[in-house]
């Protein structure tokens, strides 16, 4: 295997993982012996209530989801309040009491800078909604009222508390009470049963999210990232439950534990329910009409006896995907910023990449130091595979006479040219073993930068504003072009004309390619190639000087 031929190797083995690590599904365990929770019935339609369950009794034996309402999209906007926080302006809809719209004004709109990022919205149907079940307790169809119409958290105040109140059985008063925290992505949402009447009332409570299949506008077209449910447990972890395997109801996800959170992810964004630990639960998704899809959590509430009050608190979290405070919010929530397979290498590289930017204050910076720092440590691997290179320019021109003696006798061309590379100490797979080991790194990196909600609009310098956006006037790409242009210089000329257009036609390829990468992979890729030019270069001159071929015998 001649330089070209490895150089090959590298550039389509790199290309092949990127698209296998860009479309492969995650692995899911057997779904554990439970009868699936029937599909839900008609509109507003009630079951008797089943039985409260203990801590080995989980609800879903008792199929409370059968009595939760079909969720749907609303028709026309109904009555609303708004609520504004120093983390969000959210739209309230008092059918439900859901929150139907979620602006966040610390976050900007992915196509406009000018707007705020929008989460929860109707354009995609994604709302976060709640209930009870339960004869005659009020569902996410059940119209509340309110005490105003706007809730703003005035200065100082460190929560803002929004009482939503329904009617409920004869003797019952039901409330669902929104928090809002200051400087937290967190809502809590709790649903309180006051029991007037003469007998114990029992209920489950149940919190989900409803949301198309299409990704959220700005999504990137080059790459594939992950648009739908997740859910998380101690004992089975992370797993993802696309929307297409809802639709073959082929989805495998844990369906009954006494911790862990159910969540909606997108590009940069996560939602999720987190019960208290330690309560049991079922979980559940499942696909609805129109290409909509239900995703949830079902929670027991206590026996509520006579004269006394009930209650159950889910916290809802949405927001980026800061994995710092992720990893303080929830057991596993971290793991919504998905790095793939190669995690346990993208974490640290992460981690060294938030390091960098704290001491220098500038992400493209951070992403040049760390680039100069990897390609340090990759150092010894590289000048082995660049003298070998050097090396095999050295003995182009006896390769291309050997080419020329043996014409078509391929058996005789080959013992010949392993008779050159013993005489010349030329190992010609001594290039591929580093590009092999280096591979991995490349693309725990590419996806690091790709994933990483930090570097969203992020500025470098100059005219890149957004390094998780293209660059809008095509200078990295094309810098990064001239630089692999420069490299295939310095490497060996193949004696095969065809494999030589194609190496010429690469970096034009490769280049038209990151046109519509974001900014901040195309700056790591054009220093790595700025860096491994220099090193090529002075291995290639000390190669030309000090250790020329020896002469054809």
């Amino acid at each position: 295997m001649d330089t070209q031929r490895l150089i090959l190797f590298f550039v389509f083995s790199f290309s092949l993982l990127l698209l296998w690590d860009s479309w492969q599904k995650e692995q899911h365990p057997p779904v554990t012996a439970i009868a699936q929770s029937a599909r839900a019935g008609a509109a507003g339609a009630t079951v008797p209530s089943p039985s409260v369950p203990t801590q080995s009794t989980p609800a879903l034996q008792q199929q409370p989801g059968d009595a939760i309402p079909p969720a749907q999209a609303a028709q026309a906007k109904r009555e609303q309040l708004t609520v504004k926080t120093d983390n969000f302006i959210a739209d309230i809809d008092l059918q439900g009491g859901d929150i139907v719209r979620l602006e966040l004004p610390k976050q900007k709109d992915t196509l406009d800078e000018n707007a705020n990022f929008v989460l929860f919205s109707p354009a995609h149907h994604y709302y976060a909604e709640s209930g009870l079940i339960g004869p005659g307790l009020p569902t996410h169809k059940t119209i509340y009222t309110a005490e105003a119409k706007e809730y703003a958290l005035a200065p100082g105040q460190d929560k803002l508390q929004v009482r939503l109140e329904a009617p409920g059985p004869e003797g019952v008063k039901t409330v669902k009470i929104i928090t809002f925290h200051r400087g937290s992505y967190v809502i809590d949402i709790t649903h309180e049963i006051v029991n007037d009447s003469a007998v114990p009332v029992s209920a489950h409570a149940y919190f989900q999210f409803l949301r198309d299949e299409n990704p959220p506008a700005g999504d990137p077209k080059m790459v594939h990232t992950y648009t739908g449910p997740a859910i998380y447990t101690e004992q089975d972890k992370f797993h993802k439950i696309p929307f297409t395997d809802l639709d073959k109801d082929k989805a495998s996800y844990p369906k009954t534990a006494d911790n862990g959170w159910i969540a909606m992810l997108q590009h940069y964004f996560v939602s999720a329910w987190l019960p208290k630990e330690g309560i049991p639960r079922e979980y559940y998704a499942k696909p609805l009409a129109d290409k909509l899809y239900s995703v949830g959590v079902i929670l027991p509430v206590a026996a509520i006896a006579p004269h006394a009050t009930g209650s159950v608190t889910v916290s809802l979290y949405a927001g980026p995907q800061e994995q710092a405070a992720l990893k303080d919010i929830a057991p596993g929530l971290n793991l919504t910023v998905d790095y793939g397979w190669l995690t346990v290498i993208a974490s640290p590289i992460f981690s060294l990449l938030q390091f960098l930017h704290k001491w220098v204050g500038n992400w493209g910076v951070a992403i040049i130091l760390l680039t100069v720092m990897i390609k340090a440590v990759f150092f010894p691997l590289s000048a082995a595979s660049y003298k070998s290179m050097a090396k095999m320019k050295l003995v182009t021109p006896r390769m291309t006479k050997l080419r020329e003696q043996y014409g078509n006798d391929r058996a005789r061309l080959n013992q010949a040219m392993m008779e050159l590379y013993k005489t010349e100490k030329i190992n010609p797979l001594g290039g591929c073993l580093p590009i092999v080991v280096q591979i991995p790194v490349f693309i725990s990196l590419y996806w690091v930068l790709l994933a990483s909600v930090e570097l969203r609009h992020a500025p470098f310098y100059f005219w890149i504003h957004d390094l998780s956006a293209q660059d809008p006037y095509y200078v990295l790409p094309i810098l990064m072009m001239g630089s692999m242009l420069v490299q295939t210089k310095l490497n060996p000329v193949p004696p095969d004309p065809v494999q030589a257009k194609v190496m010429m036609i690469m970096p034009f390829a490769f280049g038209v390619m990151f046109f519509f990468f974001p900014a901040g992979l195309v700056l790591y890729w054009l220093v790595n190639n700025i860096l491994s030019i220099a090193q090529q270069w002075q291995i290639s001159r000390m190669m030309g000087g000090g250790d020329k071929a020896r002469p054809h015998r």
